[in-house]
């Protein structure tokens, strides 16, 4: 009798068996098995899927089966005898489905409160290096609503990696080097001069020194000059250059920061600049072992099956953004010893991250069979209603910090507003916490809901509904199921110890089998490097919830401990979900 985890992955613990009884049946098959939930649950809550596939493998080999059937009835009489699985059936040509054994699924909740979620994190990742580049604003430019994807998506990936036991290095690529600087340098020289201004008034609004500089840049011919010669100053590392420059940057510095606390993320800064004594050892390097050569006079990668090779030198012998990304990619392989790197941007630079992946490979830095892993997270436009990128109506992109504070108000107008219908106290400071917690959190949401590559219209009213598939919604919902535990009046943890889950009524035996499927939902999150996998599977929980507690009566009932056990269950997954999605749970609203 194999005797299976109270704790992991059921879907795992379900393909070992199956393994087991494929390597028994067809040894010489090499073949993995393909397990999967049942998409109709009368049928089975799993289902294994070699029969048909395999059947075909052995098409015409010595005692080859004779039907598809004729397979999965041999794997069946391989499966070893095990305390995870009640009964198996088979439909079709050969489908395998599965029923699981209603106390091994009753023992996984009970462990949820007993040992909690820790042992729930999908295996394998454990002391994995894992670096992810996002969010990288530019430098004296203001975070956008553009920059908020990328900042999002790349948190919730460093959550899921993070809560799996790996060695993650959040890293914020931010442009803080280039040729922009020259115009900006030189404008705060002139403002300077004309105000007798303080040191520091000159980097307190950077959007307006951007948009000055980058006017008189575009109609000045004199300012263009001096300004390409205060380029030249700064990257030969003329101190007063580079102290107008480091105050820039630490201007920014400051913005971006706020926001970061804002939406409770945290970075490491390592910007462009970071690289730029890697430059001219990587080109050099390239050059040596003819990976890169020369195309009319620029230092070219041609990487196989790209239209257009990777420029890591310009002909005039000036670095861009690929010689940076070379050197990035090279330092995290060599000196950040990464076991995969993983790059947040939107799909436009698609192509870009192909051709340095692949001049890498070309280079040796990186194997295709084996060693580190280098992955692109690509993602779509952030859309207004009317269809069209998210813009002002003069046709700026929206100021991230605008879209926080605007969801933050709505929020806050709406709990005043049901605690004044409820007849209940209004404190400003709980608002303040709620209306913040739930605002970022609708914005959050609404994002990663959508999958990545999706474009997805932002909208307030959609994503501050109280009903459907938003942040607002499942914060209530947990609120609600707080509640539950509270009034309950019982220490849930201590009963956890004491009293077993029972699984009688099919409402209860559909929640626990959905509250065990977290680690499916984060295994198939870092599979496709997909954070909706996460909402999805904590809305579908909401939804199962919510049939379980009309069909099932909690507080008062014969059963009342154990199903107090499966609403604290609930309530625990939740937060969990919240947690790596970055949102703060509420418990009153």
């Amino acid at each position: 009798m194999v005797h299976t985890k109270d704790h992991g992955s059921v879907r795992a613990e379900v393909a070992d068996l199956f393994r087991s009884a494929l390597n028994t049946a067809y040894p010489n098959a090499g073949i993995e098995p393909v397990v999967a939930a049942c998409n109709n649950a009368k049928n089975g809550d799993y289902q294994c899927n070699n029969a048909m596939a395999l059947f075909g493998k052995l098409k015409g080999t010595e005692n080859a089966p004779k039907a598809p059937r004729d397979v999965a009835n041999a794997i069946l009489a391989a499966l070893p005898a095990n305390d995870l699985i009640s009964e198996t059936s088979l439909a079709g040509p050969g489908f395998i489905n599965i029923r699981l054994n209603k106390d091994a699924l009753a023992r996984r909740v009970g462990s949820m409160l007993t040992d909690g979620l820790a042992k729930f994190a999908p295996e394998g990742h454990a002391g994995k290096k894992v670096v992810i580049d996002f969010s990288s604003p530019n430098v004296a430019k203001e975070m956008h609503v553009g920059h908020l994807r990328s900042t999002i998506i790349g948190d919730t990936l460093c959550r899921v990696f993070e809560y799996c036991g790996s060695d993650v290095l959040r890293l914020n690529h931010v442009g803080d080097w280039g040729t922009q600087f020259g115009m900006l340098i030189e404008h705060m020289a002139d403002t300077r001069k004309a105000r007798d201004a303080d040191k520091d008034e000159d980097v307190a609004d950077l959007q307006e020194l951007y948009r000055a500089a980058k006017k008189r840049f575009d109609e000045e011919e004199e300012f263009k000059t001096r300004a390409r010669e205060a380029v030249t100053r700064l990257q030969s590392g003329d101190a007063t250059s580079l102290a107008s420059w480091q105050r820039i940057c630490a201007a920014s510095r400051r913005e971006f920061e706020a926001l970061y606390t804002r939406l409770g993320v945290t970075l490491q800064e390592r910007g462009e600049s970071f690289y730029n004594p890697m430059l001219k050892g990587i080109v050099d390097g390239l050059k040596e072992t003819g990976v890169a050569t020369i195309d009319d006079g620029a230092t070219c990668v041609f990487v196989e099956g790209q239209s257009v090779p990777l420029i890591v030198q310009k002909s005039d012998g000036g670095f861009g953004y690929a010689s940076t990304d070379m050197a990035a990619l090279h330092h995290r392989l060599n000196e950040e010893k990464a076991d995969w790197i993983i790059y947040v941007t939107d799909v436009g630079q698609s192509q870009h991250f192909e051709l340095v992946f692949g001049a890498a490979k070309k280079a040796g830095w990186l194997k295709e069979a084996a060693g580190p892993k280098v992955s692109h997270v690509g993602f779509g436009l952030v859309l207004g209603e009317d269809g069209k990128r998210f813009r002002t109506r003069s046709g700026d992109l929206v100021r991230l910090v605008e879209l926080l504070d605007e969801a933050k108000s709505r929020c806050a107008a709406t709990i005043r507003e049901r605690r004044q219908e409820a007849g209940e106290e209004i404190v400003e400071a709980e608002v303040e916490e709620a209306a913040c917690a739930m605002g970022y959190g609708a914005v959050k949401y609404a994002d990663l809901k959508n999958h990545r590559t999706t474009n997805y219209k932002f909208s307030f009213d959609d994503m501050l509904n109280l009903k459907g598939n938003t942040a607002v919604y499942l914060l209530y919902a947990h609120a609600r199921i707080a509640g539950i535990v509270r009034k309950g009046g019982k220490d849930v943890y201590a009963l956890a110890a004491s009293t077993p889950v029972t699984l009688e009524h099919p409402k209860e035996l559909e929640l626990a089998l959905h509250l065990t499927k977290l680690p499916e939902a984060l295994e198939d999150a870092i599979e496709e490097l997909a954070p909706n996998r996460i909402t999805d599977y904590l809305y579908d929980l909401s939804e199962k919830f919510n049939s379980f507690y009309v069909d099932c009566k909690v507080l008062g009932s014969e059963q009342e401990a154990s199903r107090l056990l499966l609403v604290e269950a609930t309530a625990v997954v939740m937060r969990k979900c919240f947690e790596l999605l970055g949102i703060k749970p509420l418990y009153r609203i």
